[in-house]
């Protein structure tokens, strides 16, 4: 008789019991089951959707700043900023230009009230520009440091145990072996230690069932792949660092350019520069001292083929001096090759032509002599520039004015009637020079900051050749003009090099850049380290056989993690061989015995 037709009084309660008991196993296998897939990442949760977590103000400010210091804010804020970056590039800014500031507001008059209301010349120091960066900062912050306290503790914790149901893992496989648990998982240990996972080996026995007995097991797990986390972190900690450069760098930062004649000089004093701007928190006693002199300029160009005019080498030779009583030292420099000094740098950024004007009175007097830098307007140098001449000139009738002449310099001229007045060449091939002549006032007495390479003829009156039309004319070096009446003499004396050079501090530089290095690591290492675990179960079975169960989980779905798993299926196969296939159950009440063994070859794949 099966031992089913004999009921005992006691069934109700023993069959209550098994339930009861199967309930508890099942929700202690989902529960290991959920250990074992979580941790893989650091991401914060999302808020469930709703209002604020608690009641009153102390809910409402733990609702915003769970907000705030969320990844999808952070994202927004980030988006933000890029979109308030817009207007500085749009509208001229005061710390750039201030002549083009005051040129945008002659043009746009209506709209001027609304600019400065909205800090529209001075975008990146504005309220609101200044609130988004902080708000991005306090928001990266914020995600941070919760992450990186759940990833201190990854790193200290063990991997999970292995959950019950393996074979509903991605990838599994299993097979059996006459090897015994412990020898099976102590190879298991070795082979995964040395494909640098951590491991932590579990040899205790699952407890028995009233409604079903179980074979003692013991298994390994592993886990790799932490580095992902780590450059998850990386990256959103170099976002941190570049956000601090930044603000450094705007806030401490200093510019200037100052235009240097060939055997003039330059001292770094505020005074020197010929427009300067810095950050709100730069010190002007903070310029480090030292000075140089411009001995020499070359500059070579291509002669001929498709390239001709093209620039080949720019070179400016110097005489520097470190602080005030430093030893002079020859140097060069040339572009993108500056001169370091005490964390600034010295560029050279352009080079032109400065002809050495003379003026001269009705009365023979010398008043004016100097050589006046040019302004280049294409490849080829044609340059345009003003001679003014403020003080010290008196007219024919003895009334003091002062002269304007509009220039334009012309480093290779191709003769009278063979083509425009533009230069052929770069180099000094053949010069020649044109001047406009006026006289009045040039409007430097105003206040007003003006062009140093434009003449303001609005106060002033043209001299007039015999035609009546504006007095002009063509000269070489060493020619001269009479001005009309005999109002004195203009000459060419010759032709001087100039350089321009930029005098730079930003500091946050190399943070900048190391912020960026490893921003990109952190990213690269966020894309292609896969966060994986690896379990292994070794059970012996009622006729001695161990049954070996192996079993992968990625953070993603991936198709390298079967492959993985089957290399270190085949690979612990050799180890631990699959045994005979075993005899066919006598007696068919005996529970049935584990599937036959499948080779390492047959590993399965992914599954669904």
């Amino acid at each position: 008789m099966s031992t089913t037709d004999k009921a005992s009084p006691e069934a109700p309660h023993d069959s209550a019991a098994a339930e009861a008991e199967a309930s508890a196993e099942a929700e202690a296998e989902a529960s290991t089951e959920a250990a074992a897939g979580a941790q893989l990442s650091t991401a914060p949760l999302e808020d469930a959707p709703g209002g604020p977590v608690g009641i009153g103000v102390l809910g409402w400010a733990r609702w915003f700043w769970r907000q705030l210091t969320s990844m999808r804010v952070a994202l927004i804020l980030l988006f933000l900023l890029s979109l308030a970056s817009i207007p500085g590039s749009l509208v001229p800014q005061n710390q750039v230009d201030l002549m083009k500031v005051a040129v945008w507001k002659k043009e746009h008059a209506s709209w001027v009230g609304v600019a400065e209301k909205l800090q529209l010349f001075d975008v990146y120091s504005s309220v609101w520009f200044s609130a988004i960066y902080l708000l991005l900062f306090i928001s990266l912050i914020g995600c941070i440091l919760p992450r990186s306290w759940q990833f201190v503790g990854q790193l200290t914790g063990r991997p999970p145990a292995a959950p019950k149901g393996l074979a509903r893992m991605p990838a599994y496989t299993t097979w059996r072996t006459d090897s015994s648990p412990d020898e099976v998982l102590s190879a298991a240990r070795d082979l995964l230690r040395r494909r640098r996972f951590r491991t932590e080996v579990d040899k205790g026995s699952r407890p028995r069932s009233r409604s079903r007995s179980r074979s003692r097991s013991g298994s390994v797990s592993a886990e790799k792949g932490y580095l992902r986390e780590a450059g998850n972190l990386i990256f959103h900690v170099a976002l941190i660092v570049m956000l601090i450069a930044f603000a450094w760098g705007q806030y401490f930062k200093s510019e200037g350019g100052k235009l240097v004649l060939r055997g003039k000089g330059f001292s770094n004093t505020l005074t020197q520069y010929d427009d300067f701007k810095s950050g709100g928190l730069f010190d002007t006693d903070d310029l480090p001292p030292f000075s140089f002199t411009l001995d020499k300029f070359d500059a070579s160009f291509e002669r001929t083929g498709p390239q001709k005019g093209t620039p080949r080498d720019f070179k400016a030779y110097v005489t520097f001096s470190d602080g005030a009583h430093g030893k002079p030292e020859k140097r060069e420099i040339q572009v993108n090759k500056p001169l370091v000094v005490d964390g600034s740098k010295v560029y050279l950024l352009g080079h032109g032509y400065a002809p050495v004007i003379s003026v001269t009175d009705p009365t023979g007097k010398v008043v004016y002599k100097d050589a006046v830098p040019m302004l280049p307007q294409d490849g080829n140098l044609t340059s345009s520039g003003a001679v003014k001449v403020t003080d010290g000139y008196k007219s024919k009738e003895g009334k003091s004015e002062q002269l304007g002449f509009q220039t334009w310099f012309i480093p290779t001229y191709a003769g009278q009637g063979q083509g425009t007045m533009l230069s052929q060449f770069p180099e000094l091939d053949n010069p020649a020079m044109t001047l406009n002549a006026y006289h009045g006032s040039l409007g430097v007495d105003s206040g007003l900051p003006q062009n140093v390479y434009q003449l303001d003829t609005a106060k002033m009156e043209m001299f007039k050749d015999e035609k009546g039309e504006l007095f002009k004319k063509l000269l070489k070096p060493g020619e001269s003009m009479e001005l009309p009446g005999g109002q004195g003499t203009v000459k060419f004396e010759g032709i001087e090099r100039w350089a321009t050079f930029s005098i730079t501090h930003q500091p946050g530089s190399g943070l900048a850049l190391a912020g960026a290095v490893a921003a990109i690591a952190g990213l690269a290492g966020s894309l292609f380290i896969r966060r994986r675990r690896i379990w292994v179960r070794a059970t012996r079975g009622k006729d001695g056989v161990t049954v070996v169960e192996m079993a992968g989980l990625g953070r993603s779905e991936s198709a390298n993690l079967p492959e993985e798993l089957a290399v270190l299926a085949g690979a612990l196969h050799e180890q631990a061989p699959s045994a005979a296939p075993a005899a066919p159950a006598a007696d068919s009440d005996t529970e049935p015995e584990p599937e036959p063994a499948v080779p390492a070859e047959e590993v399965e794949g992914e599954r669904a």
